[in-house]
């Protein structure tokens, strides 16, 4: 690939490199992110929702102030409890677009993105409608919020709810990958 098929990749790769440096035991999933970039043809391929073979998401783990709880949405089209996120449609920044989601699906407003790269988490989306099932290549970030904690369901969601974050990593019924950022972040702040 030449540099300026790849220029707007750049800071992806460097928070890949950067997370991976940080969690060298999650090296088979950063490289699936990295093999993304490598196989999309154009600079923002990768990150639009029409590549169906698989694209970027990116999501929040939306903590309040204390870093206690996290906001979680009960997904309308998954049915399961989640952090908020969404589709980069066609935005390289994912930090932005992890950002702009949390504020979309929760209506709250004083939100900031803390840091780099959090969790990076490979899933599969089943097909729904005239959509085929595809990979999700969710690129997910810490974001705080330093206002007011009073949210708004928004169409995307059945509920919004704080939660516990250690009563999430305790309990065996919520989503892995929930449980695996909980492990991180009880890990970060202890």
């Amino acid at each position: 690939m030449r540099d300026s098929d790849n220029h707007l990749h750049v800071p992806i790769r460097s928070a890949l490199a950067d997370y991976l440096r940080s969690w060298p035991d999650e090296s088979e999933v950063a490289a699936q992110f990295t093999g993304l970039l490598d196989e999309s043809p154009n600079d923002t391929h990768a990150f639009v929702r029409e590549r169906l073979e698989g694209h970027f998401t990116a999501s929040s783990w939306l903590v309040d102030r204390e870093g206690r709880r996290v906001l979680l949405t009960h997904h309308r089209k998954l049915g399961r409890w989640l952090q908020l996120g969404g589709h980069a449609d066609g935005d390289t920044d994912l930090a932005d677009v992890a950002l702009r989601e949390a504020e979309e699906e929760s209506g709250l407003t004083d939100l900031v993105v803390e840091g780099g790269l959090f969790d990076l988490d490979r899933h599969w989306i089943p097909s729904r409608g005239d959509v085929p099932g595809h990979w999700h290549y969710d690129a997910r970030y810490v974001v705080r919020a330093t206002g007011s904690e009073a949210f708004v369901v928004g169409h995307e969601s059945l509920d919004l709810a704080w939660r516990d974050i250690a009563a999430i990593e305790a309990d065996p019924a919520a989503d892995e990958s929930l449980r695996r950022m909980a492990r991180k972040w009880l890990a970060r702040t202890a």
